[in-house]
C-alpha cells in the first residue's frame, strides 16, 4: 500500500472516530472501521515506511511535532529510565551547521526540521546496564521514523553515536553538556516524491528454536 493511500485510510479511520463522537455515536456498524481495518492501518505504516532525504519547502506545523515527541517517548526503556533528551532544530542556520557536522547527512541543509536524540547520561541505569539507553533510544527514534509516516511527513535515520568526530561535532554545534551523547539526527519534511519503501523480507535471516532451523525442521 502506497503512502498516500495508508494517509487516506488513516484519515478515513479518524473521521469515522470524530463523526460518532459529534452524533452521539449514531453511526451504524457498516460507517465504522473495524478492526482489521485498523490492524491493516497499522500494519501498513510499519511496511511503508521508508527513508525520505528530499522535502518539500514547507514547515512542519508545531502540533505534528509535538505527536512526533510524544511517540518518541512512548518506547519501552530499561527499568523505565527513558535516559532521553531530544533536540528539535528548526532554524536553518543550525540545520545546516549539523548538515556540515555530519558528512552523511547533506539533506539538513534543505530540510525544515531534525530531531536529535541524545541519551541523558544523568538517566542511564549505572554500571553493567548503561548502554542500554543506545537499545532505548532506538526504540524511541523508531517511533519517530513510524509517526512522521503516518503523518505523511519524510524522515531519514543518520547516525551520530558511536563515531566520535561526529559526536564531537554535533555536541559542538547544540552546545551539549558532557551528559548528553548524540545518537542521531532525524531529518524531517513533508516528501517531495512519494516513497518507495524496500521490500526487506528475507526468510534466510530467520531460525526457528535453535540457529540454523528452519519452521518445518521439527515436523
Amino acid at each position: 500500500m502506497k503512502t498516500a493511500h495508508l494517509n487516506a485510510l488513516l484519515l478515513i479511520i479518524a473521521a469515522s472516530f470524530i463523526i460518532a463522537a459529534c452524533t452521539g455515536g449514531t453511526q451504524t456498524q457498516a460507517q465504522e472501521p473495524t478492526q482489521d481495518d485498523i490492524t491493516q492501518a497499522q500494519l501498513q505504516n510499519i511496511f511503508t515506511r521508508a527513508s525520505v532525504r528530499q522535502y518539500q519547502k514547507k514547515a512542519v506545523e508545531a502540533d505534528k511535532i509535538e505527536t512526533l515527541l510524544r511517540a518518541a517517548m512512548s518506547a519501552p526503556t530499561a527499568m523505565d529510565r527513558r535516559p532521553w533528551h531530544f533536540i528539535v532544530v528548526t532554524d536553518t542556520t543550525v540545520l545546516q551547521q549539523l548538515d556540515a557536522a555530519n558528512p552523511h547527512a547533506g539533506m539538513l541543509s534543505s530540510a525544515p526540521l531534525a530531531i536529535v536524540t541524545c541519551g541523558d547520561m544523568t538517566k542511564a541505569i549505572e554500571g553493567q546496564g548503561r548502554d542500554f539507553w543506545i537499545q532505548d533510544l532506538s526504540a524511541a527514534s523508531e517511533n519517530i521514523l513510524l509517526a512522521a509516516n503516518a503523518l505523511g511527513l519524510g524522515a531519514v535515520w543518520t547516525g551520530g553515536y558511536p563515531a566520535q568526530d561526529r559526536c564531537d561535532n554535533i555536541t559542538k554545534v547544540l552546545n551539549l553538556p558532557e551528559t548528553l551523547i548524540p545518537l542521531n539526527i532525524i531529518v524531517i519534511g513533508y516528501p517531495l516524491t512519494e516513497p518507495t519503501p524496500k521490500d526487506k523480507w528475507d526468510p534466510a535471516s530467520i531460525s526457528y528454536n535453535h540457529y540454523g532451523q528452519t519452521a518445518d525442521a521439527g515436523n
